[in-house]
């Protein structure tokens, strides 16, 4: 039986699996979220990562410092200034995420079938039979029996560089582990993680709010990704302490899925949050295995039709190492498309992999080729029928956008907006073509000088799959005469057929507001 989700056409689709594709002025319409460090912070490979299609850059505060971060998201202005692209900030936070700290940085060999402690002194050096860890209270949440996981990096399944420990005993607050398989751990710091046991810590630590009240400002974050999130409260949280931080009110926070406590709550977190973010390698420790993709289906849908975006992690590990994918890893790229997701998220594969442009570029072209064979149609429907009637104003008119647009064939869907809204309304019904949405720029005053509004609007579009943003000049509102909106018009169009989106005797739909009335239109272009 064929996935509702997959458009097959026989013979035709057969016959394309060996035509080569074709490159496009936009890599795929399912965004890429490249994580910035060691081996991708220079202006040339930040410029390489952009022309390969990342549009949005993750900084991970699990590693470096606020000054190894400003050096590196300085080199990402100066690569977007050379480069053209458009990119927007994530600001990853640590949150109450449990660690094992090794000062020394020398290799730590753990033997089957041998005992390991660990205790909660960071002062220790770690070695085979002691690790230090970043948490008092360890010893009296788990019990004998549990199972603990630690890896720099959770988790490939790569028995060498990721261990499993069963708690034996807990003595005072140190607890004891029997090793399960044999591995070694690299590097000064990796991550704990203990399975569907709760750990007693804030979400939003006291060190994730020095970083962002400092780092976060100063860099006008567009995305807050917050790690760990478990309860609506979490988001509720996040938000309150960002509004009273100037411009960062308008941060979008995506709530990170890790565990089986976020999983529960997972309804109450997305009508919170801005957006999900699908930690698989978490959650693939505290679900079993064949438990994991049932949640990434059900999770993706309902983000789907809350028009929210989906993200997606831990899907190319092995190019880490590796130029090129497994087959099993190019499959679930493809799938986490035909499943309905709005990015790809990398890790590790772009923070300390050896080829972070080539993993960007074919992570690209492997979501250029699913959504080649996604079925809009039977989506557009299914979402529809799930809004139900009747239908908000601002939903009916993204909607009819969408259907008319899908049905003259139309280029390219061009959407005027100052919040943003209207274009992600429209992306949420996944047109066939993409979106430019033209971001008109709102003047405001806070009494002392008036600012122009519009940037991180534009940016923050830039994880919504199907959605191309462009700012618009702040002497045309978006509310007002045909002559403006005709002149606003025309640079969009202008900006369409550079990027060789829009050819000559195209047709193109356009969506704006005249006065107090929306207006979908079709345009057919001459030569």
């Amino acid at each position: 039986m064929v996935s509702s989700h997959l458009l097959l056409e026989e013979p035709i689709r057969m016959a394309s699996i060996l035509e080569s594709s074709k490159p496009n002025f936009f890599p795929a319409m399912t965004k890429t979220v490249g994580t910035l460090g060691p081996k991708s912070r220079s202006v040339e490979i930040i410029s390489g990562c952009l022309k390969a299609g990342m549009s949005v850059a993750q900084f991970d505060f699990s590693w470096g410092d606020t000054e190894f971060h400003q050096e590196t998201i300085e080199n990402l202005k100066a690569a977007i200034k050379s480069t053209k692209k458009l990119c927007a900030v994530m600001l990853d936070t640590v949150g109450p995420e449990l660690q094992v700290i090794n000062k020394a940085e020398h290799p730590i060999s753990l033997q089957a079938d041998s005992f390991v402690v660990l205790v909660p002194d960071q002062d220790k050096e770690a070695t085979s039979n002691f690790l230090p860890i970043n948490f008092s209270g360890l010893s009296k949440a788990v019990k004998p029996g549990d199972s603990i996981f630690i890896g720099q990096y959770l988790f490939s399944g790569n028995e060498t560089t990721s261990v499993w420990l069963e708690v034996t005993e807990v003595k005072e607050g140190d607890v004891v582990c029997l090793i399960k398989n044999s591995a070694t751990l690299d590097g000064p710091l990796y991550t704990l993680h203990v399975s569907q046991i709760r750990i007693d810590r804030p979400t939003l630590t006291d060190k994730d709010k020095e970083v962002i009240s400092t780092w976060g400002v100063r860099n006008n974050i567009d995305f807050l990704s917050l790690s760990y999130t478990r309860h609506a409260e979490d988001v509720r949280h996040a938000r309150e302490f960002l509004s009273n931080l100037g411009d960062l009110s308008r941060t979008q926070i995506f709530a990170k899925i890790e565990n089986v406590e976020g999983l529960i709550h997972f309804d109450e977190i997305l009508q919170e949050a801005d957006g999900i973010i699908l930690s698989r390698g978490n959650l693939g420790i505290d679900l079993p295995p064949e438990k994991v993709f049932l949640f990434q289906k059900a999770a993706v849908h309902k983000c789907n039709m809350a028009g929210k975006p989906a993200v997606i992690t831990r899907v190319v590990d092995s190019m880490t190492d590796n130029l090129r994918p497994t087959r099993a890893e190019a499959t679930d790229v493809a799938n986490a498309v035909l499943d309905g997701s709005d990015a790809i998220l990398l890790g590790a594969e772009t923070l300390r992999g050896l080829y972070p442009v080539d993993t960007i570029s074919v992570v690209g072209k492997i979501c250029a080729e699913a959504e080649k064979v996604y079925n809009h149609d039977h989506y557009f429907k299914k979402t529809v029928k799930y809004v139900g009637e009747p239908m908000t104003h601002l939903e009916s008119i993204a909607a009819s956008a969408v259907r008319a647009a899908i049905k003259v064939k139309a280029s390219v869907i061009i959407c005027f907006t100052s919040s943003g809204r209207a274009a992600r309304l429209i992306a949420k019904y996944r047109p066939t073509m993409p979106v430019l949405s033209v971001v008109i720029p709102r003047l405001k005053t806070n009494q002392l000088h008036w600012t122009f509004s519009g940037a991180f609007e534009a940016r923050q579009s830039l994880i919504v799959r199907g959605l191309f943003p462009m700012l618009a000049d702040p002497r045309h509102p978006a509310e007002s005469t045909n002559a403006t909106n005709e002149s606003v018009l025309k640079v969009a169009l202008d900006h369409g057929k550079a990027s060789g989106v829009i050819k000559p005797h195209d047709r193109v739909v356009v969506c704006q507001k005249v006065g107090d009335a929306s207006v979908v239109k079709i345009i057919e272009l001459e030569d």
